[in-house]
């Protein structure tokens, strides 16, 4: 994702519109996680997360619910969505964390995943393909 001329600006939202939310400056990097979580809560093969500085997301509109699970690697993980469609948006407290993890099917623009860095592909479906070259990793990145 290339930041255009002048100001950069992402934004998204949830699935009935609710919330909004812009972000201001480019993302970190973006995964693609075949964690059992991420399929669950996608509804498919794979999450997609885009990383990006906490300072640099901005909610416009709405209100977010909040819970938090337990991860494979033995952390939590606050997760934020709508309270009306129940749409995730975001993973990670802006409040109390440096960075958080937008969720990729929230954004207005699809993200392009031709550099995405592939994570949990030990729980990889069957079927799917990783592009030759992507970096990879079994379980989370260390």
């Amino acid at each position: 994702m290339e930041a255009s001329k002048g100001p950069y600006s992402l934004t998204g939202g949830c699935q009935c519109g609710q919330v909004r939310y812009e972000l201001t400056h480019p993302p970190r990097e973006i995964y693609v996680c075949h964690c059992r979580e991420c399929q669950k809560q996608s509804s498919s093969a794979f999450g997609i997360s885009v990383l990006a500085r906490s300072a640099d997301v901005r909610l416009l509109t709405g209100r977010l619910g909040h819970w938090t699970r337990s991860t494979d690697s033995g952390g939590s993980l606050t997760c934020f969505f709508c309270p009306d469609c129940g749409s995730r948006v975001w993973h990670g407290d802006r409040e109390r964390e440096d960075e958080i993890s937008i969720k990729g099917g929230s954004l207005d623009e699809p993200v392009d995943l031709t550099d995405a860095i592939h994570i949990w592909t030990s729980r990889k479906l069957n079927g799917v393909v990783i592009p030759t070259g992507n970096r990879q990793y079994p379980k989370e990145p260390a």
